[in-house]
């Protein structure tokens, strides 16, 4: 009763890997119990995923084909705007969140189009546009751009506007931290740089009041929610920009997160559903809203043991 704190299934966004072709299914080596899936496999596992409450899920494509402008990103039977067809035909209510960026999808591994060695920031949020806009004429419910440019928001909102998507919301991963707790997501996404690093426009672990004005600039530019990534070490963090705003704030408790608390408990080293409980009261206390997490099935199914 006097719980201050209280994490429910309907706080939890569920990430998942999209493949191209058919039947496909592979277990990804760096995340115990995470799968890649074609977007027939994904539409299945998106009924379950919804039966048990979750009301969300945000994807990320692996298409089979890269190049140097990650122009895979934006066709319209791509392997995203695929996966966004087939998950809304086999699902009633569960809000389809789609990941706009182009590491997945570029030859180098960058987040945008390069001039040298050199993400073009300008360049890339017209591409960035594109992609937003082709998620949403395949269905998607909402966009997520996580690539860090300058500006994105407004380039990719004034283009949803143009596109006759006025009421698409954008979900901005505002304060993303240059962080080595991505590690694993980049194996499972085929997303490591093939060069140098992203820290020329992913944000320095040392800093917080950059995060507070990289968070105002994308309100001004009218993202819906603000997302924090990653989320453990960066609870302050959290807690600072649920201060500053009334919109509703994300956490992303990323691949390393999940996956260190997964190796942990392989060894017997803690009691993983504790551990996980404790972990997503953490991110809620810190005055997370959302939590992307790959522990929400697995905290769903608790729920209801």
């Amino acid at each position: 009763m006097l719980r201050e704190t209280r994490v429910s299934v309907d706080q939890l966004i569920y990430p998942l890997f999209v493949c191209e072709g058919e039947g496909q299914r592979t277990a990804i080596s760096t995340m115990p119990g995470i799968d890649r899936m074609s977007a027939d496999v994904a539409a299945e596992e998106c009924g379950a995923i919804e039966a048990l409450g979750i009301p969300g899920v945000i994807l990320f494509g692996i298409p089979d084909d890269k190049d140097e402008s990650g122009s895979g990103a934006d066709d319209a039977h791509g392997v995203i705007q695929d996966a966004v067809s087939a998950i809304k035909a086999r699902t009633e209510g569960l809000v389809v969140i789609t990941d706009v960026c182009m590491c997945e999808y570029t030859s180098h591994g960058h987040c945008g189009i390069l001039n040298g060695e050199e993400v073009d920031n300008d360049q890339t949020l017209v591409r960035l546009s594109e992609i937003a806009v082709s998620h949403a004429a395949a269905g998607a419910d909402m966009v997520a751009p996580s690539d860090m440019m300058d500006g994105r928001v407004a380039a990719i909102r004034a283009a949803l506007d143009d596109g006759g998507f006025s009421q698409m919301p954008i979900m901005s991963y505002a304060a993303k931290y240059a962080s080595v707790f991505y590690g694993p997501f980049r194996e499972a996404a085929e997303s490591t740089p093939s060069f140098g690093d992203r820290r020329a426009y992913q944000m320095d672990p040392r800093n917080v009041r950059e995060a507070l004005r990289e968070v105002a600039l994308d309100i001004d530019e009218g993202a819906d929610i603000v997302m924090v990534k990653p989320a453990l070490a960066y609870l302050d963090v959290i807690h600072r920009v649920r201060e500053t705003t009334d919109l509703p704030v994300a956490a992303y408790n990323v691949s390393g997160e999940y996956a260190m608390i997964m190796a942990a408990a392989e060894k017997g080293l803690l009691d993983l559903d504790r551990a996980m409980d404790e972990v997503l009261t953490a991110i809620a206390r810190s005055g997370a809203d959302l939590i992307i997490t790959y522990f929400a099935k697995r905290f769903a199914e608790a729920q209801r043991s």
